[in-house]
């Protein structure tokens, strides 16, 4: 058996030792792992809709209000199951309603 040595300091006593791994750390690294997908996830914006593409919010906006618009008056008027019809006729795009009265 070695003799201890005296009058060390607690930096010195703990010079060589290795912490071992536990079954809690193991978790720990697990959960800050998940944390840290999960805010990089976040962060990342879903790839843009080829359907709308070209089609910024404000555009989106006012596209979805004059609808709406149109649908009210045409709910006045009595149209139920008002449905639209996007056809393209050269460089224009025509958006005509469908509904029974």
């Amino acid at each position: 058996m070695s003799k201890i040595p005296k009058n060390l300091t607690d930096k010195d006593m703990l010079r060589d030792w290795v912490e071992e791994e536990s079954i809690e750390d193991t978790f720990q690294k697990a959960e800050q792992a998940e944390k840290a997908r999960a805010k990089a996830a976040a962060g990342v914006e879903p790839p843009a809709n080829l359907a709308k593409a070209g089609f910024n919010a404000p555009l989106m906006d006012e596209l979805g209000r004059t609808l709406l618009q149109l649908r009210l008056e045409l709910a006045q008027k009595g149209a139920t199951g008002v449905t639209y019809k996007v056809k393209r006729d050269g460089e224009n795009v025509v958006i005509t309603p469908k509904y029974k009265i």
